[in-house]
């Protein structure tokens, strides 16, 4: 297996965040990133960049993290004991967009890449990550548009990748507690090293250069539909989901606060904004009842 190669990683990382950045910017028209960048007194560091009220955001983040250290959390060792006691770094950059307008989706996108090391023995290192959509009120040409970008993205490295990536995407993200998904999926992949390095790390680029031609013709398409308060509660509601997500099952935020992270740049991914309404239920045949009915049914999106 070919040797990993762990600057071209993080200078393609660093130059991800960049170009991301550039493209939301120029997307929300209003606003711009404001940077923080960080220290880990165990080891590593990073850049988050926020951006807050903006004309198309209300809250958005993009992080870039390289984090090492003498042993590996127990939410990254706990699928692999065989782990426990190497020293290890990771890196990824990692980003989730609240938009304003209930019609614009939420996304999410996160490519990483780990290494595990022990004198004597074999680096152990994989990539993961991927991209996926929560809408509102949802839009099949939106959901197709979407897959079809990721399956774009996955297609060049064989035909079975997307398929693969797609279900693992749509188990991964699933809300064991409330029985529904968090949204219509994408891909997510983990543990990616049997390409070899350079075709692992290949197809990682590849998904992480696909989010911004998947996510912002959607932002130009739906940010001029009107909406009302009835739509700006749902949304608030539907947000509750997601942090409910993020906090209990979400590997990267669990790994982000058992390392040792920076605690406002993990948690940054949470909306400004949330609603918990006691056992509420969308009125029936209405905008709202078709995201549960239609858009929260796991399905071949490349053919709605």
């Amino acid at each position: 297996m070919s040797v990993p190669n762990i600057d071209a990683v993080k200078s393609y990382l660093l130059d991800l965040q960049d170009r991301i950045c550039d493209a939301l910017e120029a997307a929300d028209g209003e606003q711009k990133f404001i940077e923080d960048s960080w220290d880990r007194p165990q080891g590593g560091g990073g850049r988050t960049r926020v951006i807050v009220d903006g004309g198309i955001f209300e809250k958005g983040g993009v992080n870039f993290s390289h984090v090492f250290g003498d042993a590996l959390p127990a939410s990254a060792s706990a699928h692999r004991p065989e782990l426990a006691g190497r020293t290890f770094e990771a890196m990824g950059v990692s980003l989730v967009m609240h938009p304003k307008n209930p019609y614009i989706p939420t996304s999410h996108a996160n490519v990483r890449f780990f290494i595990a090391e022990k004198e004597g023995e074999e680096p152990v290192w994989w990539f993961g990550g991927g991209f996926d959509m929560t809408p509102y009120y949802g839009n099949d040409d939106d959901c197709r548009h979407w897959h079809m970008t990721a399956k774009d993205a996955c297609d060049p490295f064989g035909e079975e990748i997307y398929p693969r990536y797609k279900q693992w995407c749509d188990d991964y993200f699933y809300l064991k507690h409330r029985d529904e998904p968090r949204g219509i999926g994408g891909l997510f992949f983990d543990d990616l090293n049997e390409l070899g390095f350079e075709k692992s790390f290949a197809l990682m680029q590849s998904i992480g250069n696909a989010y911004i031609p998947a996510y912002v013709p959607i932002i130009q398409r739906r940010n001029g539909t009107p909406y009302g308060e009835k739509q700006r509660d749902f949304q608030l509601h539907r947000r509750g989901r997601y942090v409910e997500f993020n906090l209990v099952y979400d590997r990267g935020t669990l790994f982000g606060l058992q390392s040792g992270g920076r605690t406002e740049s993990i948690l940054m991914s949470l909306p400004p904004e949330v609603r918990w309404g006691y056992d509420w239920k969308p009125e029936p045949a209405s905008e709202e009842s078709e995201l549960y009915e239609h858009y929260l049914k796991p399905q071949n999106w490349l053919e709605v």
